[in-house]
């Protein structure tokens, strides 16, 4: 009689998944990309950060801080704010900025766009950028992302299979291109 495997079993016989929380993003980025978290760090050091420093002092002033909302929740914004400074300038300093197109541009390289065709026949245009800038427009994903990486290396005409928990979706590559979004 053959032996079933039980649940526990199976899934301690399963390869180990690399673990996405402890993957470092990849370190590159657009100059429009790179352009926005300058932005946002210079924003953050010289308007934010400032403003709330005096709304702090204002409210330390008023006396009794164990029970001033205002100054309770100030220092907790300056605990955000330099969070996010101490992000952004570490980001900032290991970030390499992708200006150049690739000698091959019919293949899916990093800053691509890619034109695709999928399971229902719908096309769909995306363009390959950095984990600290896809959420700057709604056809920009990250070069992490599983689609984007299953896209890596192909070219025009090439079909993808992408793995997703919910079952494998079929892409067909129908044209790659670099610059503009409209220009395929």
């Amino acid at each position: 009689m053959p032996q079933t495997k039980t649940i526990e079993s199976q899934i301690q016989s399963m390869p180990p998944k690399p673990d996405m929380a402890s993957r470092r993003p990849a370190p590159y980025i657009t100059p429009a990309g790179q352009q926005r978290l300058n932005s946002e760090l210079r924003y953050l050091w010289k308007e934010k950060r400032p403003a709330v420093t005096k709304k702090v002092a204002e409210a330390a002033a008023m006396g009794d801080r164990s029970e001033n909302a205002e100054y309770i929740y100030g220092k907790k914004q300056l605990r955000e704010i330099d969070r996010r400074i101490r992000y952004l300038s570490k980001r900032l300093d290991e970030v390499v900025v992708v200006d150049r197109t690739p000698p091959d541009q019919n293949k899916v390289y990093f800053g691509a766009w890619v034109k695709l065709l999928d399971n229902d026949g719908t096309h769909k245009s995306y363009r390959l950028v950095g984990s600290d800038e896809f959420d700057m427009h709604e056809t920009y994903i990250s070069i992490d992302s599983v689609l984007a990486r299953a896209l890596l290396q192909k070219r025009t005409n090439d079909v993808v299979e992408v793995r997703l928990p919910a079952g494998s979706q079929h892409y067909q590559i129908t044209a790659v291109w670099y610059g503009e979004p409209g220009h395929s």
